[in-house]
């Protein structure tokens, strides 16, 4: 089945727009093609274009292309998922509570997680950047931002790294997620929403954002994303393995270049997975 999930638009240069980016509609995930009767439930995001999104059909995106590569590997049919949409703070309480067996989420890999949970991963690194309403040229870079209001959703590295790199310099907005951090963006209650640059790009070319929001494209962090599961998991060597085929085998980039790269956005080389 041919997958197009809603593209993101790439960071090529600084400052890009995203007036002359295309959108597509996204379709959901194909099948796995594993048998059985074996169940599993993934926490996920559901308003992240291109990454992880909620359709008429279904979820569509990177990481739902990369859960359901994994779940097929764990004996899992992609009808056997189910799909739990969880908050970006309760990434590491879903998994500890037993509300779901595998989050994959744009989930950044910590050693302050890693206390907590077990990662499977890395599988991408992105990098935390800025999204800023297009005519502002007063923000250049996380080094213009005293004075300003930006969001970021509770419970994300991207929250702890405004923290403590400007606190007291800016004024940080915690909302629950990244749709309505971007939404608070184009309606002028915040000066910017910071996160990492693939969700951001992701936003930036929907057609509601489009001549509206652009993206700094100066990163300065690098995120590890893995797949979390519970401490003592018995599964997490499988899951481990399950992405290093995933990266070898092709499919990976595959899933890249059908969700992200049509938007100019540059897929890096893949990360090992530890």
């Amino acid at each position: 089945m041919r997958r197009l999930s809603a593209v993101a638009i790439g960071l090529v240069a600084a400052s890009v727009l995203v007036a002359g980016c295309s959108s597509a509609t996204p379709q959901n995930t194909g099948d796995n093609n594993a048998t059985g009767s074996a169940t599993l439930t993934i926490g996920i995001a559901d308003d992240l274009p291109g990454v992880s999104l909620k359709t008429d059909a279904g979820y569509a995106g990177f990481d739902i292309d990369t859960a359901n590569y994994v779940a097929g590997k764990l004996g899992v049919p992609t009808k056997n998922i189910t799909w739990q949409r969880i908050d970006q703070a309760e990434r590491v309480s879903a998994l500890t509570s037993g509300k779901v067996d595998l989050v994959v989420s744009t989930f950044s890999i910590t050693p302050e997680r890693e206390k907590e949970i077990a990662f499977a991963g890395p599988y991408f690194v992105a990098h935390q950047d800025l999204l800023i309403r297009r005519n502002d040229d007063t923000i250049t870079g996380p080094e213009t931002l005293d004075g300003k209001k930006v969001c970021a959703a509770a419970g994300t590295t991207s929250i702890d790294y405004l923290t403590a790199h400007y606190q007291g310099k800016i004024t940080v907005v915690k909302v629950p997620s990244w749709s309505e951090c971007v939404r608070d963006l184009a309606a002028g209650t915040v000066d910017a929403v910071s996160t990492d640059d693939l969700i951001l790009a992701g936003f930036a070319t929907q057609p509601e954002y489009k001549g509206v929001l652009r993206v700094i494209g100066k990163g300065f962090t690098d995120e590890n994303y893995g797949i979390g599961l519970k401490q003592g998991d018995d599964r997490l060597d499988t899951v481990r393995a399950a992405l290093k085929e995933y990266i070898s085998s092709g499919a990976w980039k595959t899933s890249l270049d059908a969700n992200i790269a049509p938007s100019g956005y540059a897929i890096p080389a893949p990360p090992t997975v530890k």
